[in-house]
């Protein structure tokens, strides 16, 4: 007895020293990770950890009761033979994690769970550390690295999951559209934990098509496209799925009979999982966090400054190729990691393609050139795009249509604030551009604006480019486009003197309470301003290469 006396201050001893040696074993862990940053030279402006939980926070208060969402990494897809295209991460799954790797999975609860480990209320499923794939591909965080670095406590290898100890059943389960699980499936790979997840959850197959084209009523129908909506999915509707749905039969049989409040309303209450997914991320994603917008106004100054050295570097005798380098090295020279879409160099008859990606003219000429470059800043995509003369001067019909253009973008922002519709938006746009066409005899009526302007005046921005938002009324600080445009191809109902001339001008914006913010301010706008612009020496102008043989 006086034996275990004694005994006792000396385990008490030990156990100290353990608990000591721990803590300052994952002190070091941390350090270790900061330190390997650091010795990266690595950004040190990415979104935090912090914020990062905030969103799945945010998530669980629009989330059901007794539901589980879950996210998961997106496929990677080969560029060719061996090679795969640089990897994308899931803008969802960076949203609500900062985990950029692919093979991996993340559960956030709504309500707190209790299991052997203890409590929690997400779980987090990725890729393995694996020393010889890393010396091939590059680090993984693995396990341990997702713990300091994102700051998550229950994390686990993608393998553990088929054999997780949890009851899925008992869930609703909210998840955007399930990944291909077809062929051969690698233990801890996104075919095995999507294929696992419908088994552990007993998830039933919903045909893709019609989730879709339900998310679309959902989410975009209104009283003027609701006809257009329905023509659109008129290829799909003698299959089984969509003749066994209700709402869609009650609107293909009579669609003037159903309000489009009661669409929407039995549209949300099918309660179909990607339409919960989709509801919930974009009334997230929409509105912009004042982390976001940080990200988001440099990624827009990195464009814009690119656009406006564009202009001072344009030759008549630069090619469309030649061009689009020059954008991608001023935001490569300001720490974008890439464009958030293909850019879209298209002179003369390419600029009336709304599309166009090949950039292979060899000559400008004394043509117009519509540019629509933008970058990807940590994730946030950049949309701007300018029109300007190649040879610094616009002709009297070139500067006719780009007037028109330009007069429709600004009647858009004095009426840009929370609470405007988007319809609002459009509404204005057509009317500038359908009154300035008419004038110039293009058009005889307002309806035939279409003829020229094809396309919508705005859509949100973010970590995609065309981003996750609900498209009913502004709000505060919602960052959107605001792009009117008029494409003039070889061959329209119009005098010859106008073909080929296509403009679009596309600014960033950001919505406030009254007002909004123009983001891309650096990218000259007003033709006089352009044309002084291009007179500017560039930094490009002394750049001499060898001629090719």
């Amino acid at each position: 007895m006086r034996l275990l006396k004694k005994l006792k201050p000396i385990k008490m001893i030990i156990y100290r020293v353990i608990s000591i040696f721990f803590i300052a074993g994952f002190a070091c862990l941390k350090v270790f990770s900061q330190t390997e940053k650091q010795a990266q030279n690595l950004p040190k402006d990415y979104l935090s950890d912090k914020f990062h939980a905030g969103r799945r926070q945010a998530l669980r208060d629009l989330m059901p009761p007794n539901s589980v969402t879950v996210v998961f990494a997106y496929p990677i897809e080969v560029f060719s033979n061996d090679v795969d295209y640089v990897y994308h991460p899931n803008p969802d799954m960076y949203y609500f994690s900062g985990y950029k790797e692919p093979d991996a999975m993340l559960l956030i609860f709504k309500e707190e769970q209790t299991d052997d480990e203890g409590r929690y209320n997400e779980l987090f499923f990725v890729r393995h550390r694996d020393p010889k794939a890393e010396q091939f591909t590059g680090r993984r965080l693995g396990v341990e690295g997702v713990k300091t670095s994102l700051g998550f406590q229950r994390v686990y290898n993608g393998e553990e999951f088929e054999k997780f100890p949890m009851d899925l059943k008992k869930f609703m389960i909210i998840t955007d559209m399930l990944p291909d699980t077809t062929g051969f499936i690698v233990p801890g790979s996104l075919k095995q934990l999507v294929s696992s997840l419908v088994l552990k959850g007993s998830i039933k197959p919903i045909d893709k098509n019609l989730a879709l084209d339900l998310m679309l009523i959902c989410n975009s129908a209104n009283a003027k496209n609701l006809h257009s909506i329905l023509a659109y999915m008129k290829p799909r509707l003698n299959t089984d799925a969509y003749k066994n749905d209700s709402l869609i039969s009650a609107l293909v049989a009579k669609p003037d009979s159903v309000t489009l409040m009661e669409v929407k309303k039995k549209c949300r209450a099918l309660n179909i999982r990607p339409i919960i997914y989709n509801q919930n991320t974009n009334a997230l994603r929409g509105v912009k966090t004042p982390e976001e917008l940080v990200l988001l106004k440099k990624s827009v100054d990195i464009s814009s400054i690119a656009h406006a050295e564009a202009m001072r570097a344009v030759r008549p005798d630069m090619s469309e190729r030649e061009l689009e380098g020059i954008m991608i090295y001023i935001h490569k020279k300001y720490g974008a990691e890439d464009e958030g879409y293909p850019p879209i160099i298209g002179a003369g008859a390419n600029g009336c393609i709304l599309h166009y990606e090949e950039n292979a003219m060899t000559k400008l000429g004394n043509q117009l050139v519509l540019m629509d470059v933008g970058s990807m800043y940590h994730g946030y995509s950049a949309d701007v795009t300018r029109t300007f003369p190649a040879n610094g001067k616009f002709t009297d019909e070139q500067k006719a249509i780009y007037q028109i253009v330009y007069e429709a973008q600004e009647e858009v922002f004095r009426i840009c604030r929370a609470g405007i519709s988007f319809d609002s938006l459009e509404s204005k746009t057509t009317g500038v551009l359908a009154s300035g066409l008419m004038k110039l005899g293009l058009i005889k009526e307002a309806a035939q604006v279409k003829t020229y302007y094809p396309h919508g005046v705005s859509h949100q921005m973010g970590l995609d480019v065309h981003d996750n938002g609900n498209y009913d009324l502004l709000q505060e600080n919602m960052v959107i486009t605001v792009e009117p445009g008029i494409y003039i191809p070889a061959g329209s109902d119009c005098d010859k003197k106008w073909w080929n001339i296509g403009v679009r001008i596309e600014d960033d914006v950001l919505i406030g309470k009254d007002s909004c913010t123009i983001l891309s301010a650096y990218a000259p706008r007003k033709w006089q301003e352009i044309e002084k612009t291009i007179a500017e020496k560039s930094i490009f102008d002394v750049a001499k290469f060898p001629a090719l043989k």
